[in-house]
């Protein structure tokens, strides 16, 4: 598979993420004007987080496709990290508003009555079905590509199964029994989730902008490959960072200090382009000290 074929390919499993988070949500504003389910809020709510996250996945995958320009030499990624940070605080805030409204009525003399659950129940169904198709195709293309974005996209797909089942099984016991008690439950462990969610997407940007080091066991990996490879006998000065979905590595390699000049380059272009067919996410300066 070409480079162009991966790209392609990739884009059409974050586009398709993107497009089933816009269905889910217009139907889940459907499904709550329709039930006043809480459960089916707390899903609505981790939607529009797939959407956001999803967004951000095609921003990655577009923006690993376009070279550097002129006026931004590193590329444009932490755009990414600036967009995340205002997200995860909006979700934050999306998620206390649904503690309390689930705490109030909770404590509410009144009970609250839902209604036209089978309605709700259907959507439900329909997005639990859309969701499993989205999780078949990006687990397809993460296999046939090797992209870490879709891959942890569909992780983060699969993970919410749960609310959705969640609120199916609320909305059951509602019409079923009666009991509305259920929908608060868990529309505020919906919230939980929803903001360890988010919590994870602010602490992964705020690092990105503070230029903390790339994941270790990244580097580890790399590490052994650049340890490996033929020519080279050794390497230190390792210095990485992260912006958006891209990681940058600068670090010096040991070589035979009788090599020609072109000789070295050879050795040191022949390991950058090993380091980036595995890892392709990777960014890569090369220092070349003689042994």
């Amino acid at each position: 598979m070409t480079r162009a074929d991966n790209t392609r390919l990739s884009l059409s499993a974050a586009i398709a993420s993107v497009s089933v988070a816009l269905v889910l949500i217009v139907l889940k504003i459907w499904a709550l004007s329709e039930t006043g389910s809480l459960a089916i809020a707390a899903t609505l709510a981790d939607s529009a987080l797939d959407l956001l996250v999803s967004a951000a996945g095609l921003a990655a995958i577009a923006y690993a496709a376009k070279p550097p320009d002129r006026d931004h030499a590193f590329g444009h990624s932490s755009a990414e990290d600036l967009a995340a940070l205002g997200q995860a605080l909006f979700l934050i805030g999306v998620s206390a508003g649904l503690v309390v409204l689930a705490v109030r009525r909770f404590l509410s003399s009144e009970p609250v009555e839902l209604s036209a659950e089978s309605f709700g129940i259907t959507i439900m169904a329909v997005s639990i079905a859309l969701t499993g198709a989205l999780v078949i195709w990006q687990r397809y293309v993460a296999a046939r590509t090797g992209n870490r974005v879709v891959a942890a996209d569909s992780l983060h797909y699969v993970a919410d199964l749960l609310p959705n089942l969640g609120a199916v099984l609320a909305l059951w016991v509602s019409a079923r029994f009666g009991i509305t008690g259920l929908d608060s439950l868990v529309a505020l462990i919906a919230a939980g989730v929803l903001s360890f969610g988010a919590l994870k997407i602010l602490r992964g940007a705020w690092d990105a902008l503070m230029d903390r080091h790339a994941d270790q066991d990244l580097v580890g990996e790399i590490e052994q490959i650049i340890a490996a490879y033929p020519g080279i006998l050794g390497h230190h000065d390792m210095r990485t960072r992260t912006s958006g979905s891209r990681v940058f590595l600068d670090f010096h390699v040991e070589i035979d200090g009788t090599l020609s000049l072109h000789d070295a380059h050879e050795i040191a272009a022949g390991l950058k382009r090993r380091i980036i067919a595995d890892y392709p996410q990777v960014d890569i300066l090369i220092h070349k000290d003689p042994a």
